[in-house]
């Protein structure tokens, strides 16, 4: 009985010392693409949504994202993805069916049009998911009801084309896993203030609901 206690203390401290340090190690990723668009916009607000996160979810993710390739293997590193831009969006091949196989073996992927990004982005998920449609989420989806409700769907952030915000997402056996926000940009309210001069209440929006969207993408 002794013996059995023990490996089972010994499975037990195993297991939680491998929780502790992958808590420890959780990062998210900033998706670089080809095709000329501005992957790189909003240097600041991954940090910004990051710090709301730990200091609101209690997680416990790196203070600095990390910026990663569609193609590579470093892809498969990140349990959550962030996308964002203006213009043109090219995956070759290859690099949607890394796309693919990372949001089908359990990534996430978070797309925020940064206004302008539209076409481009459907067109290439197709290459990824050529037998899925962006379909809209109902305001009674999960994600938008984690630690902060949001019964009326996305907030709108910013005019753009003065269109209602909307969230729509690509859904792989049953599992929801890209999250399109469109007609918000999401991502200039997780900017510093000075950026784009938002209010701080359009700002703390913003940073509520990319927190559902972190909170989400861990729960699932």
């Amino acid at each position: 009985m002794k013996n059995v206690k023990s490996i089972l203390f010994s499975f037990v401290l195993v297991a939680t010392t491998m929780f502790c340090n992958a808590q420890q190690s959780l990062k998210i990723g900033l998706l670089k693409y080809n095709g000329g668009g501005d992957w790189y916009a909003n240097p600041t607000s991954l940090p910004n949504l990051i710090k709301f996160c730990n200091q609101n979810l209690k997680t416990t993710i790196q203070l600095s994202d990390a910026t990663v390739e569609v193609g590579s293997e470093e892809l498969f590193n990140f349990p959550f993805v962030h996308m964002t831009g203006h213009g043109n969006v090219l995956f070759s091949g290859e690099e949607a069916a890394n796309l693919r196989k990372y949001l089908i073996s359990g990534g996430f992927l978070h797309v925020d049009d940064n206004y302008g990004l539209d076409p481009f982005i459907r067109r290439e998920m197709k290459k990824v998911f050529p037998e899925l449609e962006f379909v809209e989420l109902p305001f009674t989806h999960p994600i938008f009801n984690q630690k902060y409700k949001f019964p009326d769907g996305l907030p709108k952030i910013h005019e753009h084309d003065g269109k209602r915000p909307q969230g729509f997402g690509l859904i792989f056996e049953g599992r929801l896993v890209c999250f399109y926000t469109y007609e918000c940009d999401l991502g200039d309210g997780w900017e510093d203030p000075e950026v784009h001069h938002d209010s701080e209440e359009k700002r703390t929006e913003a940073l509520k609901m990319g927190a559902n969207i972190i909170s989400y993408c861990f729960s699932r």
